[in-house]
């Protein structure tokens, strides 16, 4: 015999989220569906993790590890490495940690992280 557990559907908004996290240059919203912290980050030209986010972070490069997706705008990630790739609009990225990032342009760029939203931002 077989048994399954019950579920139940769970839907939340990122325009009414669990958290907030104003940083500089940036709004970070975060849900939590199920056993996942989701984030949507809008980030405006002029945005920089080494400038941005690094004072509250306390760390040299970002070590949070991002599954994303671009919604709009340009964001340049560059690794530790040297590497670097632009993410468009309909890129989903696996981004280790180890980086850096910072907007390309003058369009601010949205992006839903699926992974790192438990700690982006976060000391």
């Amino acid at each position: 015999m077989t048994t399954h557990a019950t579920t139940m559907m769970e839907v939340k908004h990122f325009d009414s989220p669990d958290e907030t996290r104003p940083l500089p240059k940036a709004s970070v919203q975060v849900v939590k569906v199920g056993n996942n912290t989701l984030m949507r980050g809008t980030f405006e030209p002029g945005w920089k993790w080494s400038e941005c986010v690094k004072p509250s972070a306390g760390t040299d490069s970002c070590m949070v590890h991002h599954v994303l997706y671009l919604v709009s705008g340009r964001m340049m990630v560059q690794m530790n490495d040297g590497t670097r790739q632009e993410l468009k609009p309909g890129c989903a990225s696996v981004v280790p940690p180890g980086h850096d990032a910072w907007i390309v342009g003058n369009e601010p760029c949205v992006a839903v992280d699926f992974t790192g939203g438990e700690v982006y931002g976060k000391k």
